[in-house]
């Protein structure tokens, strides 16, 4: 296996790509062979994308009440949990939420909402938010708003957003084990949407919901197909109150395995560890880097506490890296 791991390592380096069963076997790895599959993700994080850290931050702008029934969602009306809900939010509170993200080192925040999709006088408010933080920061803005069309797309664009978050949550074969109330082609061809007005597009998914290490490699391979700009992995924090209340599907170890194999699959791509990191990483936060991580949130996330800024910053510290702006 060891050899195995160096001939796909240089492979990739040398610009070729591993395929799906590869991918799959990297996940079986055990032993002192988590470290060569770490050594060789993180010597492909530095070829590509280099050996720095982007921050990111984001508000929940609009919280609760939403009528998808995702299993893993304390917002979901589906469910009776404690999350907080609440309509849109003023503009001014984007804005302020904004230029304290700016403040804590983040470059990139995100305006993020309940619901299947925004429209009319919701989209104007972040349309005019969107304005505003372009203009009175040099934060660069993103919104995650649901499944839109490419007219919304674009008048996102044309308000200064420069990226769209939009997840595809989990791979098409175990989605509708996850979500019912829409198709997981909806979610495809939102991307496919974003990207057809020339803007980034930021999608990932959340693993330990019950898919199989198999299935953790599709959606890999899916945002690999939809040449996705960032993927933003998540880890389960079950929610009481919703479906996977309870739940417990990875390993710290395996949260770690899969980023190596994700930054395997996308060599290129800025890979962002976010929620969850805090309860299934514990100690290991620090080897997401290490793994091939190149970025992650800082702060609160939408229904869940992040830790401090200043434990992050003390991390990023220890390990000697650097954080930089994000590219237009």
């Amino acid at each position: 296996m060891e050899d195995f791991i160096s001939r796909a390592t240089q492979r990739i380096l040398k610009g070729g790509e591993i395929s799906f069963e590869e991918a799959v076997a990297l996940s079986e790895v055990h032993g002192s062979q988590v470290f060569d599959l770490f050594r060789g993700a993180s010597r492909i994080k530095e070829h590509f994308v280099g050996n720095t850290v982007h921050l990111c931050s984001i508000i929940n702008a609009k919280s609760g009440r939403c009528a998808e029934d995702c299993a893993f969602c304390a917002q979901s009306a589906h469910h009776k949990t404690d999350a907080p809900v609440y309509p849109l939010v003023e503009e001014e509170r984007m804005v302020q939420s904004a230029r304290a993200a700016e403040a804590n080192g983040s470059a990139c925040f995100g305006i993020i909402t309940s619901g299947t999709t925004i429209a009319g006088k919701e989209l104007d408010q972040v349309l005019s938010a969107l304005r505003r933080i372009r203009s009175e920061t040099s934060i660069f803005p993103s919104c995650s708003l649901g499944i839109i069309d490419v007219e919304t797309a674009q008048a996102l664009k044309d308000a200064g957003m420069e990226t769209y978050h939009h997840n595809l949550e989990t791979a098409e074969s175990f989605f509708p084990s996850i979500c019912s109330t829409h198709p997981y082609s909806d979610d495809v061809e939102t991307v496919r949407a974003v990207k057809s007005v020339g803007l980034k597009v930021c999608s990932g998914g959340i693993f330990g919901m019950g898919e199989t290490a198999a299935q953790r490699v599709e959606m890999a391979f899916t945002l690999k197909e939809l040449d996705v700009d960032s993927v933003p992995l998540n880890f389960l924090n079950p929610i009481e109150g919703t479906r996977l209340a309870g739940a417990s599907h990875i390993s710290a170890l395996d949260c770690l395995k899969t980023i190596a194999i994700y930054r395997m699959i996308l060599p290129g791509k800025r890979i962002t560890v976010c929620g969850g990191r805090e309860k299934n990483l514990r100690d290991l936060q620090s080897w997401i880097f290490f793994a091939g991580a190149n970025g992650t949130m800082i702060g609160n996330y939408l229904t869940t506490l992040g830790r401090s800024v200043d434990t992050d910053r003390q991390m990023f510290s220890d390990l000697g890296l650097e954080t930089v702006l994000c590219e237009h």
